[in-house]
């Protein structure tokens, strides 16, 4: 049974949601009393613990939604490119290696460039069950630790882009909201707490939706995307795995030497 406070779903799930809700949070803050704790603020707790749940879920679907239109403007299904003999990322020896693993695995010879050449639907299809063969074989977290935290990075980066729009649709409602208490209530006074907090969190939804438009950007998840793919091959060379072939070289060409960003990360859903 999966732990449903785990590493992940906290961090690239939970984590996100309560970013892109900030603003309403804020907002709703305002009108709690923290003078005295009482029946009402366990209720609220309660309810607010609830709501966390369902946001990591919207947070989820909402990442999940926007997948495929990142997958094809990285150019294919994740972890693919890395493996064509026409990618050049890895140099031939180290690509040889990850073939020769996935091949021991699979029980099948990874196609020849020629090959690939010949039939790239097939080709891909190879790489892609090689690529299914690595997430379910290197889910111990104990192990594989490294992996999970780059997986975390582009659950997170992913799941929060995915409430991107969403994030500004709340950030507007919020400031319009608020603006129009300050018209019921004008003059504003911000001596009065009451004003000034609502001041705060228009403040608050402003900062938050200049975060969402510079920092939360597809380049962000591509770079983690590309950062789980490499250490997902990686895994390759897992003492973990007895007998694995090991690839003279690990060292991924940059993306100035081959031109642009090709690759992909086949994520392991957790």
């Amino acid at each position: 049974m999966n732990n449903p406070l785990d590493a992940y779903t906290m961090k690239a799930r939970l984590v996100p949601a309560v970013i892109a809700g900030a603003p309403a949070f804020a907002f709703a803050a305002i009108f709690v009393s923290w003078g005295s704790l009482g029946l009402t603020h366990l209720i609220a707790a309660t309810a607010l613990t609830v709501l966390f749940a369902a946001f990591a879920d919207i947070a989820r679907r909402r990442g999940k939604a926007i997948e495929p239109k990142l997958i094809e403007r990285m150019g294919g299904l994740p972890t693919t490119t890395t493996l064509r003999h026409r990618d050049d990322t890895y140099d031939d020896d180290t690509r040889a290696g990850f073939h020769a693993f996935i091949a021991a695995k699979l029980g099948k010879p990874a196609p020849t460039a020629a090959e690939e050449a010949a039939d790239p639907v097939a080709a891909d299809s190879y790489y892609a069950r090689g690529a299914t063969w690595l997430r379910e074989n290197t889910r111990d977290a104990k192990k594989f630790d490294i992996l999970l935290n780059e997986n975390i990075s582009y659950g997170f980066r992913r799941n929060l882009l995915g409430l991107k729009l969403p994030g500004f649709v709340l950030n507007a409602l919020i400031v319009a909201i608020c603006l129009a208490i300050f018209w019921r209530r004008w003059p504003v006074d911000l001596s009065n707490t009451f004003d000034a907090k609502l001041l705060a969190v228009v403040v608050i939804a402003v900062l938050h939706a200049i975060y969402l438009a510079v920092f939360v950007t597809e380049a962000g998840v591509f770079e983690s995307a590309r950062t789980y793919a490499r250490q997902l091959l990686l895994c390759t060379q897992s003492p973990h795995f007895s007998g694995a072939p090991k690839p003279r070289s690990t060292v991924a060409r940059t993306p100035a030497r081959r031109g642009g960003a090709k690759t992909e990360a086949k994520i392991q859903e957790q």
